[in-house]
């Protein structure tokens, strides 16, 4: 299970440290993906098959456009020695990476955020809001 938040920078080339706990449950290659709020996710292979199958699954007509985000400008990634990866630029861009950058662990993935973009999603948090979702799950 992917959890905690960890604050890196990007550097000029788009390279950035993976949290070694998260490098630990993703293994030695992962992927990442177009994620929703402008952030991007990142999938261990075990879960990025399950994603394939899943959307693989779907009929065409609901599953194109599925298709056309998360598979578009995904990138398969190995950390090098110092735990970094390089993020190519479409990705970069998505999610406005431009120095300082926060992972998150989101269960069975992570997601890689811009910092102020992350800060302002989690101050637009409502506790009603939280409290409806956990209705939901009836906790």
């Amino acid at each position: 299970m992917l959890i905690g938040e960890y604050q890196h920078n990007i550097d000029a080339k788009g390279r950035v440290i993976v949290p070694s706990r998260f490098r630990e449950d993703l293994g030695e290659r992962f992927y990442i993906a177009k994620g929703l709020d402008h952030c991007l996710f990142v999938f261990s292979p075990d879960e990025w098959g399950r994603l394939q199958e899943k959307v693989s699954a779907m009929p065409i007509s609901k599953a194109r456009g599925l298709q056309r985000f998360f598979f578009s400008g995904a990138a398969e990634v190995v950390p090098d020695k110092q735990g970094r990866i390089l993020i190519p630029q479409v990705l970069r861009d998505h999610a406005k990476l431009e120095k300082d950058v926060t992972f998150i662990g989101a269960s069975s993935r992570a997601e890689i955020w811009n910092t102020d973009a992350w800060n302002a999603f989690n101050e637009n948090l409502t506790e009603e809001s939280i409290a409806e979702a956990m209705d939901e799950l009836e906790l």
